[in-house]
């Protein structure tokens, strides 16, 4: 076992104890799990590709003597959690009322369950229209108003992706605009998680390689934004995390079923969980927002991150020199980064993890992606002028204004778009 390998199952035991249950070949302990909250568990989960882990967390919950909810699985959300299928989870967790919501399968499926469960809770005495939900506290606040309680939900991740078995964060697709927004609560922090890594390995590779590049974007965007207190806890999760990927993702590459492989990756993007949850993402993951008809979340914001860090320069000179010293060690920047500073500093680490990018076949422009058009600059831009996102803009290390975007992140994304870092102008 790695020394990053062992620092990371160190650091998610500190941080979330008996609620968290992950490694390898633990998926047949979700029976006993459920079975605290009582005898009856709706089970979302994909039934196709995912059917033989769906098999196995049925025949665990009736080894625990609990029943399925409607006496089926109910069909899980599609990528990037449509607000239809939201709705629809609703109205499963109202007609089967049952004592917990098992949700089986990657973020979307996740973070559509945390969000139906909220509608569900809250719809009669609230409102049963999700957007005003969307931002921060809003949940927590309605559930003190009204005196009601969220059923347990129980996380069972199965791919290595956002953290969201892990998180206070449900993101949400409208599909008619093509725009992502979030629910930001710790009441929709999932009772207990469970994640398997040896299941990952039933994940197509592109999936896999996404949830590291999103490893490195929670990691690396909390990191440049941390302050005081957190800032050693970032940089302790980040450093981690990174050195993770970097050894691991490239083998995976190669070697799809390599489980070790598979492990550490599950471990990177657990640490991307931990990671939100001390500090906030900014500027990457706001423009992923309005990619999402186009591309995947964590290749987005891995897209994407060179460019802002360019962008923060100045105020995140400590956060590349540790940031950089991993790439460089793994063979992604060969110039002395000891002898660099600035803007400098920025675009030698910037163009490191874009040579990362492009080791494991990741596009690491906007135009290398099928689809992209100048509509999706005008989207973003539009979109980070939006009070339900400003917190993104408020957490960047070089913080904006919805005044300030047109002047300075619409260059970003210009550069973005080319790979022409000479964009990028400095606030």
């Amino acid at each position: 076992m790695s020394t990053s390998v062992e620092k990371a199952y160190a650091l998610l035991r500190e941080w979330k104890g008996g609620s968290y249950v992950f490694g390898l070949d633990v998926l047949d302990q979700v029976g006993q799990i459920a079975a605290r909250f009582g005898k009856k568990a709706l089970v979302v989960s994909n039934t196709t590709y995912m059917k033989p882990v769906a098999d196995r967390v049925v025949a665990s919950l009736q080894a625990a003597g609990v029943t399925l909810s409607g006496g089926t699985v109910a069909p899980d959300a599609k990528p990037n959690a449509p607000r239809e299928d939201v709705y629809r989870l609703e109205s499963y967790i109202l007609h089967h009322n049952p004592d917990c919501i098992v949700a089986v399968g990657g973020g979307s499926t996740i973070d559509a369950c945390k969000a139906a469960n909220v509608l569900a809770t809250l719809g009669g005495a609230v409102t049963p229209e999700i957007d005003p939900y969307f931002g921060v506290g809003a949940v927590t606040k309605a559930l003190a108003d009204s005196g009601l309680k969220l059923r347990p939900v129980l996380a069972v991740e199965t791919s290595s992706s956002s953290g969201a078995h892990l998180t206070k964060y449900a993101n949400i697709t409208d599909p008619v605009v093509g725009q992502k927004k979030l629910i930001v609560d710790m009441a929709i922090v999932p009772e207990v998680s469970l994640f398997d890594y040896s299941t990952t390995v039933s994940m197509p590779i592109s999936v896999t390689i996404d949830g590291a590049l999103d490893a490195i974007a929670h990691t690396f965007e909390v990191f440049c934004g941390a302050k005081g207190d957190a800032y050693a806890k970032a940089a302790d999760i980040a450093g981690t995390a990174m050195d993770l990927v970097a050894s691991y993702a490239k083998v995976l590459v190669v070697d799809p079923k390599n489980l070790e492989a598979r492990e550490a990756i599950g471990l990177a993007t657990d640490l991307g969980g931990y990671a939100i949850m001390v500090g906030g993402t900014s500027g990457a993951h706001l423009t992923s927002f309005s990619l999402v008809d186009i591309v995947s979340h964590g290749t987005a914001c891995g897209i994407m991150n060179p460019y802002y860090a360019v962008f923060y320069a100045k105020a995140i000179q400590p956060q590349l020199r540790l940031v950089g010293s991993i790439f460089a060690k793994h063979g992604y920047i060969s110039k002395n980064l000891d002898a660099l500073s600035g803007r400098d500093l920025a675009l030698a680490v910037a163009e490191g993890m874009i040579a990362f990018g492009k080791s494991i076949n990741a596009p690491t422009k906007l135009s290398d992606l099928k689809g992209f058009t100048e509509a999706h600059i005008t989207r973003a831009v539009q979109a980070a002028k939006d009070p339900q996102l400003e917190m993104k803009l408020r957490n960047m290390p070089v913080p904006m204004t919805a005044a300030d975007v047109d002047g300075y992140m619409l260059p970003i994304l210009r550069a973005a778009a080319t790979g022409d870092m000479s964009l990028i102008k400095e606030m």
